[in-house]
């Protein structure tokens, strides 16, 4: 049961990342989702630069690569987790490396309910739950 919570709650991680890339995507041709509802925010961002990059790139473009790694990295952390629910079993992994992804889900669930939505705050607390029920259950 344990493999199946694990890979439950990493396709679920997959999807809200999936979902975060998409939506960055269309955001670089027309901005809507995760962009600022006062159009004028947008231009302003996109002619600000960064000082860390020296004026190399702009806020805008910062922003997007930002949503898009991030987005990438909860894809990514989902697969790591699917794996661990297919894998963990016959690679026999000591029970405490699964409290790595229990910890990672709660450290994303913390930043959604500060900085974040409801919606992906929601997503998050199922995932991590089923993380943590496999773990309990490995």
């Amino acid at each position: 049961m344990s493999q199946y919570l694990l890979i439950a709650g990493g396709i679920l991680f997959s999807i809200l990342g999936l979902l975060h890339v998409i939506y960055t995507i269309g955001d670089v041709y027309r901005p809507r989702r995760l962009a600022p509802m006062d159009n004028a925010v947008i231009h302003q961002m996109a002619s600000t630069g960064v000082r860390l990059a020296r004026g190399r790139t702009n806020m805008w473009d910062a922003w997007l690569g930002f949503n898009f790694s991030h987005g990438l990295g909860a894809v990514i952390f989902g697969l790591v987790c699917v794996g661990a629910g297919v894998f963990a079993r016959p690679l026999a992994l000591p029970k405490v490396t699964l409290l790595i992804p229990v910890f990672v889900g709660a450290i994303y669930f913390l930043l959604a309910i500060r900085f974040w939505f409801r919606v992906p705050a929601i997503g998050i607390a199922i995932g991590t739950g089923f993380l943590f029920i496999g773990w309990l259950l490995y």
